[in-house]
């Protein structure tokens, strides 16, 4: 849970220096749909560079609470980040939260409290023989939805990228237990490797292009969605993801609490533009919304 809770805060923090750095390099206009140069052009920032750090150490904690918890207990606590970029925010941005988001900062925290005392161990199944197929085909299908979600209208743009960004990173939480054998051989001979690689780029060029050109709080909301509860069934009915005897609802209780209090924090998916110091704004994996334009 420890592992977990630290991916939370590296991803919570990247956020914040991301989303500077993504409004700096933003390009063309609004409809111009997903564009990949905008990724290129956000990589000259220094705190895009900074982000990706800390982006790199919480996936590699991530890896480390995927082998020892529940796929469940690993999204909500992801999904937490949003908790970690708000107090980020409020301390060294000067962002008001509101009593409303400090309650949400609350209830986040009350929830994985509760995930963490009725958790179980990771599960021990492998899922059909396909599932690693499966994995690959959703990534590939994120990355061609969004490709053509990006010449949306703006509102359905935002919350169509989020959710194939959400989609994206539930198929790295899923292809990560799917990879048992870390040999060269098997993990080239191993459809989930593909699907994690695909998966994850494809996310964060997804995210950074919805939180860039549409509502930040709307594309935050459906990345939430997308990584935690897709993943949390998968990890429950195919690979065996388990709670202690006897705490079944509470389990699921802090599930919907700490994914709940997540969403009320979605416009930090990114931070005001308008805080003071340097504008920022972040999410798990990317920048979001402030009190310009909403963000998700």
């Amino acid at each position: 849970m420890i592992c977990a809770l630290g991916a939370a805060v590296c991803f919570g923090t990247a956020s914040v220096l991301q989303a500077v750095a993504a409004r700096a390099a933003a390009g063309p206009g609004p409809d111009a749909g997903v564009d990949p140069a905008l990724l290129l052009r956000a990589l000259r920032q220094w705190r895009y560079l900074a982000g990706l750090a800390l982006d790199g150490c919480g996936f590699v904690l991530q890896i480390v609470a995927l082998r020892s918890l529940p796929i469940y207990v690993v999204g909500a606590a992801l999904a937490a980040s949003l908790a970690v970029t708000a107090v980020v925010a409020a301390r060294l941005l000067g962002v008001r939260l509101s009593a409303v988001e400090w309650s949400a900062v609350g209830v986040v925290c009350a929830g994985l409290a509760m995930l963490g005392l009725a958790s179980g161990g990771e599960g021990h199944g492998t899922g059909p023989a396909a599932l690693g197929r499966w994995m690959l085909g959703i990534a590939l299908a994120v990355l061609l939805i969004g490709a053509a979600a990006g010449r949306l209208p703006e509102k359905p743009r935002a919350l169509v990228l989020g959710l194939g960004a959400g989609c994206g990173f539930g198929v790295v939480e899923v292809a990560v237990r799917l990879i048992d054998d870390v040999s060269p051989s098997a993990l080239l001979a191993n459809p989930a490797t593909y699907a994690l690689l695909l998966g994850g780029g494809s996310a964060f060029l997804l995210l950074t292009s919805a939180l860039q050109r549409g509502s930040v709080t709307t594309a935050t909301a459906g990345m939430v969605i997308g990584e935690t509860i897709g993943p949390a069934l998968v990890g429950v009915v195919w690979l065996g993801d388990r709670t202690r005897e006897g705490l079944e609802w509470p389990a699921v209780a802090g599930f919907v609490v700490a994914v709940a209090g997540a969403l009320a924090l979605a416009r930090f998916g990114e931070a005001p533009a308008d805080a003071p110091g340097p504008a920022v704004a972040g999410h798990t994996r990317g920048p979001s919304g402030g009190s310009g334009p909403d963000r998700p």
